[in-house]
């Protein structure tokens, strides 16, 4: 039985009096009284916009807790024998960098794991000018942080070691999460914030229990190890190309009346060409013998430009970091690109799409007054950065595209969650949600699930607009691979491309197997009727 304290009546004196449980109750009423408080006085200020976004927040409370509940089954054979054969690896490279540094340098004894060492070999032994970054304490001291290794590479003589501990980082990354702690039903849990990001993106930690991670930051080639319960099938749906896609309707939303369709309209065009990337390479290498059918553009894109990047690469890479503002030189120590050829990009690039400096020109006028509003879904955002800071400035030009993608998915995931009981919300990572289904049902799961992911807008002008989906099915939550010379397959039960009902045989222990297509009352099996699957 639960004893009642009236809090209102406490003293310190009776305070002190009461159990370390009751005190706790105590704590905990209070905060939660206080919080109503707050969220009473919250609510009484809010205007619509505020209202709005507060009101989707709280309704997504429900299929996030759900998630972090539920967790995702991990296949710990695949799991163990992964992380063996990482650690083996990286236990062979850490060998030979040692016998690098210490017999051919002479410098020893050596620890690569050191940060002091690494820098005594870096800028003592070779005398390299020190890369320096600021500390906790705002000092700046030099360092061997990711980041000053890539500028490391450069030295002929640095080059190899700094790629070798670059190596070696990454397996140890790898190998980190494949130690994660499980729960003991052998199932990886997150806990997921709703207000975890400013830009309304979920974010992810470790579950209350201190087991589980951020499920969402989990590098594609260690998502094989996370399988589907038994009789059910994985489904990964991504928005495709969201970022680019939103920043062309705001434009088109912004200029449409002001500068006219054909100005408004030109990346918002190229984005639903259908290669957006083939289409960027058009309009800034026009010096380019294109062909008139358009079919045969994606060859002459994926001609090689510079070392080892072609103008589609080139495209993706600069396009995207121009779109939110950018510099040459800060976006060259990202891409490894040249300077004067990233330069050279953005003046073709900005000629091409007039909107996006026009874009950065209103977003950058919007910051003098305080705050930034999304365009689709009246996120609205207060910068408090200076006004003139180029750091604020990226950050709220960042802020409309990115939170337009993360209300779109929170939005398809809601109406999941909402209509179509039988499936099982796993894992939302920004763009893109999982989740898995009774595979028996794969024909009516798939398709209905696209259909309530898919959010209609209708911009100025009467102009649909809508990001486009890719579904893929699989028995993990890695890719299937195909070698297009040898067809050599690896992780055959990988996500693959749906396109439609078919039928999968099954190799692997707890899924179904069958070895002819089924009839509708054997995929309904005991699911009942199609309108009580949907309910």
């Amino acid at each position: 039985m639960v004893k009642i304290i009236q809090n209102a009546d406490l003293t310190e004196t009776t305070l002190n009096q009461l159990t370390i449980d009751e005190t706790e109750w105590v704590y905990n009423a209070l905060d939660v009284c206080l919080t109503l408080e707050i969220g009473l006085k919250q609510a009484a200020e809010m205007d619509e916009i505020a209202a709005n976004t507060s009101a989707f927040s709280h309704s997504l409370m429900a299929p996030t807790f759900e998630m972090s509940l539920r967790g995702t089954r991990i296949n710990t054979d695949a799991r163990r024998k992964t992380l063996a054969n990482f650690s083996k690896i990286r236990d062979k490279l850490a060998t030979n960098l040692k016998l690098i540094v210490e017999e051919g340098i002479g410098f020893a004894p050596f620890n690569y794991r050191s940060p002091v060492q690494l820098a005594k070999l870096f800028y003592t032994v070779f005398n390299i000018v020190p890369i320096k970054a600021r500390k906790p304490n705002g000092s700046y001291g030099p360092t061997t942080n990711r980041e000053a290794l890539e500028k490391l590479q450069n030295y002929f003589v640095a080059s190899p070691i700094c790629r070798y501990i670059l190596a070696i980082r990454d397996l140890d990354k790898k190998i980190q999460f494949l130690s994660t702690k499980l729960d003991k039903d052998n199932r990886m849990r997150t806990n997921y914030s709703v207000a975890g990001t400013k830009t309304g993106r979920l974010s992810s930690s470790e579950s209350n229990f201190e087991t589980g991670t951020n499920n969402q930051n989990i590098e594609s080639a260690l998502r094989e190890v996370f399988i589907p319960d038994p009789g059910m099938k994985f489904c990964n749906v991504d928005l495709e190309q969201a970022d680019s896609r939103n920043l062309g309707a705001t434009c088109w939303n912004l200029f449409h009346d002001s500068h006219g369709p054909e100005f408004a309209g030109a990346y918002l065009d190229a984005c639903e060409s259908g290669d957006l990337h083939t289409q960027v390479c058009r309009m800034a290498w026009t010096e380019e013998p294109w062909p008139e059918d358009p079919n045969l553009w994606r060859a002459v894109a994926d001609r090689i430009v510079y070392r080892d990047l072609s103008y589609r690469d080139m495209s993706k890479k600069l396009g995207h970091g121009t779109n939110y503002l950018g510099t040459p030189r800060t976006m060259a120590g990202h891409t490894k690109v040249d300077i004067k050829v990233i330069e050279d990009f953005q003046a073709k690039y900005f000629r091409a799409y007039p909107c996006i400096p026009a874009w950065h020109k209103h977003v950058i006028g919007l910051l003098q007054h305080g705050e930034v509003t999304s365009d689709l879904y009246n996120r609205r955002r207060y910068f408090f950065g200076l006004p003139d800071d180029p750091r604020t400035h990226r950050e709220a030009i960042a802020f409309g595209p990115q939170s337009m993608t993360a209300d779109a998915i929170d939005e398809g995931i809601l109406n999941l969650w909402r209509n179509l009981k039988s499936i099982h919300l796993l894992i939302q990572v920004h763009d893109s949600i999982l989740f898995q289904y009774p595979e028996k049902l794969e024909h009516l799961i798939v398709p209905k699930a696209l259909e309530l992911l898919t959010i209609n807008h209708t911009l100025v002008g009467g102009r649909p607009f809508t990001v486009p989906l890719e579904a893929k099915i699989g028995w993990n939550w890695a890719n299937r691979k195909e070698d297009k010379e040898t067809k050599e397959v690896t992780n055959e039960f990988g996500l693959s491309a749906w396109r439609g009902p078919h039928s999968d045989l099954r190799k692997t222990p707890g899924c179904i197997k069958r070895s002819r297509p089924q009839t509708l009352q054997e995929k309904l099996g005991s699911y009942g009727a199609q309108a009580d699957f949907y309910n």
